[in-house]
Parts: C-alpha cells; structure tokens; sequence
C-alpha cells in the first residue's frame, strides 16, 4: 500500500508565494518521475511541472520562470514552490509519482488527493 499525501495549499493574493508538498508513505522501493498537474474547475487536468529522478525538470509555459520543483529522495518528497501567483493559477493542484513498491518488478502510477490553491484579492 502507498499513500500519497499533499498539504500546503491555500488562499493567497496575486503576486504572493506558497509552497506545496506531497509526501510519499508504505512499502515503497523506488520512485521515478515526480509531477505536480492542476485543474481548475471546467477545464482538463494540466500538467505543471516534472522532475525526473535524475533531477532534471521541465515546466508548463504557463508557470515556466515563477514556479520551482524539487525533490527530497531520502523523504519520498516532491515540492511546488510557486512564486508571482496569478488568478489563472487558481486550481486544484494533484501531485503524481511513478512508484516502484516492495516486492514488485513493475512499476505503478500514484496520485495524492488534491489541494485547493486559490488566488484572489
């Protein structure tokens, strides 16, 4: 069993920062990808941001330049810090890993509940 837990989201104004994370928990062995998606509410999941187990990135355009992923492998940890929030971001925000658990050859794909991130004066 693996568990993906997020936390971090919340109300903030246009311009203002907050940090998101998604912690991973269970009998896990190995994580590859890491990704953050959003959706906002009458639109497709979309996704922000990635980061491979290597540490390379890659971002949306639309986030590119304000929003910063990382990983902390020894916590089975993927982080969003986002900076010069807008109200376009404004979206329920999903984290995403490509897990290996205990036991098992293949690999399987993991989502956390969701966080609500809202930016608005």
């Amino acid at each position: 069993q693996v568990q993906l837990v997020e936390s971090g989201g919340g109300l903030v104004q246009p311009g203002g920062s907050l940090r998101l994370s998604c912690a991973a928990s269970g009998s896990i062995f190995s994580i590859d990808t890491m990704r953050w998606y959003r959706q906002a509410p009458g639109k497709q999941r979309m996704l922000v941001a990635s980061i491979a187990k290597s540490a390379v990135t890659g971002y949306s355009t639309s986030v590119k330049d304000r929003f910063t992923i990382s990983r902390d492998n020894a916590k089975n940890t993927v982080y969003l810090q986002m900076n010069g929030l807008k109200p376009e971001d404004t979206a329920v925000y999903l984290c995403y890993m490509k897990i290996k658990t205990s036991g098992v050859t293949g690999w399987s794909d993991y989502w956390g509940q969701g966080t609500q991130v809202t930016v608005s004066s």
